[in-house]
Formats: structure tokens, C-alpha cells, sequence
């Protein structure tokens, strides 16, 4: 049994903001730094392009890192975030903000423990588990990087799960700057420690063993990422106890709920880790090849769709803490509406212009046309799943936010499932491309099913005639900007050739046409989401 309530400090807690204004406005300040986030973890991976290409070596390391990062994710920081904030929030909804900092403080060095032996164990355990993962057009070479890679990556598992909870506590504050804009800082480290330390690593492209010079820059700038969340704690008079109350029954609480979650918030990582080591099967460089796509297809998914997930949480979670299931039903309606505002239209964009993307993007040094073609055509595929990745995102967190975990866990199986069933069955005949179709398959499925089921759940009420009109709307306008944005970029590519600027040249014409008429498409269509929008940047801009 928990001990009594404790009387409502003086400082009240945070007030959950109101209203589709504000989650756009608040939206639009987490895509912002999120976006410079994702620009700097595209350089990142620019950089490590044009080092490593897309051979089998990039491959060892895209699986060695996917392995300890799906376990972070999975079992500590999406998961361990996401079953936190609602348990932390609706304690300082109640005022009882001593004991939400001693929950916080339990719950670090119970994560520190557990995560700790999950890391040695990955350490010492490599040479046996990374094999696993590996299919048969890797060598024994390849297999032995693997390991090596896996075991300086290992570490990751302990600061990203650790780093996990912290994100959580500033998030229940609606401090969401330092967790967005650290990701850039941690990209940042990464490209310049890769500069620096690559040299000092002898051996060419083939051996791989400049890859360790990566894998150190990635567990350094971890330790960096974990810092500045810790640091920013100060902001909201945090301060960490060194005590483990075992007796607190939100402990079991916030457990149980990482149970689900576990599942629900890995399903992009899974499927990720389900495409490299099916890619293994396909050839050498398949792995590589689809998370060089995957990056480039998480840029507006990063910026759009976890912005208004992210905003939108701790927000969901006071109103279902208050059982304000009216807001609840409005706040999701408007969040679907806005994420497809900003992800169809982005899907569209990079539909038509999968290779010239790739091309501008990544091609020059070790990544070569080959690699452009493989790259280009498992980004082609991602385009399909942009607008359902985002839409599970948040009604996955809806989920949460009610504290009803289990309903998009088991909806989850049946995600991974599809995606295994269709990449076995079109992997042979359609190699990469068919791998990327079970991604599409399995995220289409999963938003119905979510759909379906949250729709019952606000008694048959979701809004969903007129999200279904205005995303009928959005779709026509995104037709005209993928036509527009081809029909610029022929024309200039035509016209100024090939060279590196002429390139810069013809995407940035096409993406601005596209935008132009995209915008004002929308809101010629009386869109109410793309309305809010122009209202906040003739705001920002100082315009009536």
C-alpha cells in the first residue's frame, strides 16, 4: 500500500496546453529543433557514405548497431518513456511532486542496475548473438567485424535507456527544447569525431576497420546526449536521490506498463532490424542500402509525425488523467489531420523523385551509381509508409496515454507478423523492393486496426468524417505538388546538367514550386489544420 497523499505544493503543476492553436504553435517549435536534429544525422550519414559506401562492411555495422540500439529502444528508452510520463504526470496532476521525484529516482537506479548486466551481457556475449543476424552472403570476415563493432556499441543499451527516463521527466514538464535539439548535438559529435579518429584506423574500405572509428564516435556522443538531459533537469529543481524505494507500488506499475509498450513503440526499430537481416538474404549490401533509405525517409517523419506525437503525450495524458475524453477525441483528430497535412504531401515529393534525392544526397566518394539504384529504390517503397508510420505513432501513444498498452501490443503482433509473411514472400522475386512492401503492408494494417479499435473506445466517435474528407483534400493537393516538383526538376536538371550545384539547383526549385502550390492549394480548399499553420508563421514573420 502506497502511504498518504501529501498536500498540493504551492507550485502548481504544469497546465496542459489548449487547444489546436497551441499544439500547432508547440508542434511547430519541436519541428523546428527536431528538424535541425535530423538534418544533422543526415550530414552524418552523408559523411559516412562517402567513407564506407554501401559494401558489406557498412552492412556488419548497420546490424551491429541496430541489435543493441532495438534493445535501448524496445526495453528502456522509447518504451521506459512512454510507460513513465503518464504514471509521473498524473502524480504531479495531483500535486504530489515528492513523490513523482522519488518515483523518478527509483526508477534511475533500478534502470542503471538492469541495464548495467544487459550490457555486459551483449559485451561478452557478442561472438554468439550478433551471428545470429547475419544470413548467408555474409563471410566469416564480416561475421568477426560484426562482433567487434557490436561490443564497443553494447554501451548504448545503459546511456539511451537511462537517457530514456530523463527524456521523460522533461517531457512531463513540456520541456521539450534540450530533448530535441540534443540529437543534433549528438550527430554533430559523431561527424566530427569520424573526421578526426578515421585516420588513425589503418586498412582500407574492404576490411572495415576505419568502422570502429565510427562506433566509438557513437558511444562517445551517447555519453554527450545522456549529459545534457541530465543537466537539464536543473530547469525544473530535480534532484536525483540515492535511495531505491522498493516498496512504491507505481515501481511495478510503470513496469507493467513497459511490458506492452515494449512491443507497441519498437515496431519501427523491429521493422528495421526485420529489413537488414532479410536484406542479408537478398545480398551484402541490401542492409546498408535500406538504412541509407531509412534515413532519408526519417527526416520528415522526424520533423512532422514525432513532433505532434511527442507534443501531443503529456498533453493526451492530463486529459486522460481529468477523463476529459471530449478534448482527448478533438486532440487526436487534429493531430491525425496535421500529420497527414505534412506527411502525404512529403510521400508524394519523394515518390516522384526517389533517385535524384539519393543522388544529391549521398552519391560521391565509396557510394557510387550502384548504390544510388539500390538506395533509391527501397526509398521509392518507403514513400508508401510515410503517412501510415506517422499516424501509428501517435494513436500508438493515444494508447498509452490512456494506459491501455495492451491494446497496441497485440495489434502489434499482427504488424510484425505482415511484414515478416509479405518480406518472406516477396523477397526472392522483388529482392530489396519486396522487403520494403512488407513495411508498407504491415503499417497500413496496423493504422486500420488502431483506428478501428481507439474509434470503439471514444464510443463510435473519432471524427473520422472529417479527418476523411480533409485528407481526401490533402491527397488531390499533394498530386499537383508531385506533378509540379517532377515537371521543375526535369526541366532544370535538362537545363543545367549534373554537376553538384545544378543538382542543389533543380531540387530546390522543384521542392519550392511543389511547396507553392501545395500551400495554397490547401488552403484554398478551407483546410482548417493548414489554416492554423499560416496563421503561426505570418505570426512568427511579425504579418497580420
Amino acid at each position: 500500500m502506497s502511504g498518504p497523499a501529501e498536500p498540493p505544493l504551492e507550485e502548481p503543476p504544469p497546465a496542459a496546453p489548449a487547444g489546436g492553436g497551441a499544439v500547432a504553435r508547440n508542434t511547430a517549435i519541436f519541428a523546428i529543433a527536431t528538424g535541425v536534429s535530423r538534418i544533422a544525422g543526415l550530414a552524418r550519414e552523408i559523411v559516412a557514405a562517402s567513407y564506407f559506401g554501401t559494401g558489406g562492411p557498412a552492412s556488419a555495422f548497420t546490424i551491429a548497431f541496430q541489435v543493441p540500439n532495438l534493445v535501448a529502444n524496445l526495453f528502456a528508452n522509447a518504451a521506459l518513456s512512454a510507460a513513465f510520463v503518464p504514471v509521473f504526470t498524473d502524480l504531479l496532476q495531483q500535486g504530489r511532486r515528492k513523490e513523482a521525484f522519488r518515483l523518478a529516482s527509483t526508477m534511475f537506479w533500478i534502470m542503471l542496475i538492469v541495464l548495467g548486466a544487459v550490457t555486459a551481457v551483449f559485451i561478452l556475449g557478442a561472438s554468439v548473438i550478433m551471428p545470429l543476424f547475419t544470413g548467408p552472403t555474409f563471410s566469416s570476415g564480416l561475421d568477426a567485424l560484426t562482433v567487434s563493432l557490436a561490443q564497443i556499441l553494447s554501451p548504448v543499451v545503459l546511456l539511451l535507456g537511462l537517457t530514456g527516463l530523463l527524456v521523460g521527466i522533461l517531457q512531463s514538464y513540456d520541456h521539450f527544447t534540450i530533448p530535441a535539439i540534443s540529437p543534433a548535438v549528438w550527430n554533430i559529435v559523431i561527424i566530427i569525431l569520424l573526421v578526426v579518429l578515421r585516420p588513425h584506423f589503418h586498412g582500407g574500405v574492404e576490411n572495415g576497420n576505419q568502422l570502429h572509428a565510427y562506433a566509438i564516435a557513437i558511444l562517445v556522443a551517447t555519453v554527450v546526449q545522456f549529459s545534457m538531459a541530465f543537466g537539464a533537469l536543473g530547469r525544473i529543481d530535480f534532484r536525483l536521490q540515492f535511495a531505491i524505494d522498493w516498496h512504491d507500488p507505481r515501481v511495478k506499475q510503470v513496469f507493467l506498463l513497459m511490458l506492452p509498450v515494449t512491443i507497441g513503440l519498437g515496431i519501427v526499430n523491429l521493422d528495421q532490424l526485420i529489413n537488414s537481416v532479410f536484406g542479408t538474404l537478398v545480398n551484402k549490401e541490401a542492409p546498408r542500402a535500406i538504412d541509407n533509405a531509412f534515413r532519408i525517409y526519417m527526416l520528415p517523419q522526424g520533423v512532422f509525425s514525432v513532433a505532434v506525437a511527442t507534443v501531443l503525450f503529456p498533453t493526451l495524458s492530463r486529459m486522460a488523467s481529468r477523463r476529459d475524453t471530449a478534448a482527448m477525441r478533438r486532440a487526436v483528430g487534429i493531430g491525425m489531420r496535421q500529420i497527414n497535412l505534412l506527411l502525404i504531401p512529403a510521400a508524394a515529393f519523394i515518390l516522384v523523385l526517389s533517385t535524384p534525392i539519393v543522388r544529391l544526397v549521398f552519391q560521391r566518394g565509396q557510394f557510387g551509381v550502384r548504390s544510388t539504384e539500390l538506395v533509391s529504390l527501397a526509398l521509392f517503397w518507403f514513400a508508401f509508409s510515410l503517412p501510415f508510420g506517422g499516424l501509428n505513432l501517435l494513436l500508438t501513444r493515444t494508447f498509452f496515454a490512456v494506459q491501455r498498452p495492451w491494446i497496441p501490443t497485440r495489434l502489434a503482433g499482427i504488424n510484425i507478423i505482415v511484414d515478416i509473411v509479405v518480406s518472406i514472400g516477396l523477397y526472392k522475386p522483388l529482392g530489396i523492393a519486396g522487403l520494403i512492401i512488407g513495411t508498407v503492408a504491415a503499417n497500413a494494417v496496423m493504422t486500420a486496426l488502431q483506428l478501428k479499435r481507439l474509434r470503439a473506445g471514444f464510443n463510435g466517435r473519432l471524427e473520422g468524417a472529417q479527418t476523411l474528407m480533409i485528407t481526401a483534400r490533402i491527397t488531390l493537393a499533394s498530386a499537383l505538388l508531385a506533378g509540379v516538383s517532377w515537371g521543375v526538376w526535369k526541366l532544370l536538371e535538362t537545363a543545367l546538367g549534373a554537376s553538384l550545384p545544378a543538382q542543389v539547383i533543380s531540387m530546390a526549385g522543384a521542392a519550392a514550386a511543389g511547396l507553392f502550390v501545395y500551400a495554397r492549394a490547401v488552403l484554398v480548399m478551407s483546410i482548417p489544420e493548414a489554416h492554423q499553420v499560416s496563421r503561426l508563421v505570418r505570426a512568427q514573420l511579425g504579418r497580420p
